[in-house]
């Protein structure tokens, strides 16, 4: 993994945080998300023109906005390829990605399984409530089949739910976390784990929606550390995740898999020999 570009002074989270207030609804997880990245990203002392942050669209996907690093607020679904491309063609930065399980996993999921199969080196960074919340609560690829209070799908959707480890770990992911909003201080060291750990990372952060998802408040209490180590065998990692209840904190996988990042070396220096080939 390529060394970092680090500040030579003492960094606060509050130096990573720009002068755009957020428009989240009291009680909105995202708050603590960004307080997690702010964090992490102080820990580890990066210089904030070293910092790339790429969101898609949702609630959650307004964080570039928030922050006083670069960002792009892409369209929906995009995030990872437009991280990805970054990330390609400019080796030297720390790129970031951000979403929600709407953007994420529905019109981004493929998006999602090709970018851990390619294993980029960059941290995708998903804030997962279960119901689309910038449109009004809908039900999302996370949603449980019974969750009924939507008027869009009464009874429930009866349809099974989007495991996104699972997924992550199936497509490739090299780093797999899980954290929750509830303790930000928790998903700062998550966070940094994810960004200093080689390969594409994808970190899964339980981020209630009390808007529209009042019974998320529970969370807080139902959320606990894992009760093993991280582990680099995908074989045994998968079974764990089969006794997963979606609530276990902490990280799950460190693959060991090398980053994929191309050779940036012109292969031709002198573009007359292209330009040749058009002449009539």
């Amino acid at each position: 993994m390529m060394e970092t570009a680090t500040s030579c002074t003492p960094m606060k989270p509050k130096d990573y945080k720009s002068g755009v207030k957020p428009v989240w609804c009291p009680g909105c997880g995202d708050f603590s998300v960004l307080m997690a990245l702010t964090k992490a990203l102080a820990e580890m002392r990066l210089a904030a023109e070293q910092v790339a942050l790429i969101s898609g669209i949702g609630c959650s996907s307004r964080l570039p906005a928030y922050l006083n690093v670069y960002g792009f607020h892409s369209v929906h679904g995009r995030a990872l390829p437009v991280a990805t491309g970054l990330k390609i063609a400019r080796p030297d930065l720390t790129v970031l990605a951000a979403g929600g399980d709407g953007d994420g996993f529905s019109i981004g999921g493929n998006h999602f399984m090709h970018s851990c199969r390619r294993n980029v080196d960059i941290t995708y960074i998903v804030m997962d409530n279960q119901v689309y919340g910038m449109t009004k609560g809908q039900a999302s690829p996370t949603t449980d089949p019974d969750w009924d209070h939507s008027k869009l799908t009464p009874g429930g959707t009866k349809v099974n739910p989007y495991y996104p480890l699972v997924i992550a770990l199936a497509s490739g992911a090299n780093f797999i976390a899980r954290a929750s909003s509830s303790d930000p201080n928790g998903a700062a060291k998550v966070i940094v784990d994810a960004i200093r750990h080689p390969g594409f990372s994808f970190v899964h952060i339980l981020s209630p929606c009390i808007t529209f998802r009042p019974e998320q408040r529970d969370w807080k209490k139902m959320v606990r550390p894992a009760p093993v180590e991280a582990t680099s065998n995908p074989v045994t990692a998968a079974h764990r995740l089969m006794t997963d209840d979606n609530f276990f904190l902490g990280t799950l996988y460190k693959g060991n898999r090398p980053p994929y990042q191309p050779d940036l070396t012109p292969v031709i220096d002198d573009l007359s020999s292209i330009e040749k080939d058009f002449e009539l």
